[in-house]
């Protein structure tokens, strides 16, 4: 099993934030809900419960259509997801520094 994500771990391990962990993570790509729902260890018939919600809100964006399959991903353009994605990157960051500083304190 991969580590935890800084995001994740701060935010909890509940499915929407593994989902929106996800789509921040791969935010250049599209994907159908079945595969959002592997990648982020989420079951699919949970990622419906909440999905509507993603969509009406213009968190996720349906960008084309492969065979029977929809595809989504983060909207990016979105004001909430922008500082979604910089939260994530600060939190990353910050990580960053705190360990740095235990490197420093063990040296």
């Amino acid at each position: 099993m991969e580590p935890e994500t800084v995001f994740v771990e701060i935010f909890g391990k509940n499915p929407l934030m593994r989902i929106l962990d996800f789509l921040i993570t791969y935010q250049a790509f599209d994907y159908p809900l079945t595969e959002i729902a592997k990648n982020a260890g989420v079951s699919y018939s949970t990622l419906q419960t909440f999905w509507g919600n993603l969509e009406k809100n213009g968190i996720v964006i349906k960008t084309r259509r492969v065979g029977k399959s929809d595809l989504f991903k983060l909207n990016t353009k979105n004001p909430a997801v922008k500082q979604l994605i910089k939260l994530d990157w600060n939190l990353i960051k910050g990580s960053d520094e705190v360990e740095d500083r235990e490197i420093e304190l063990v040296h």
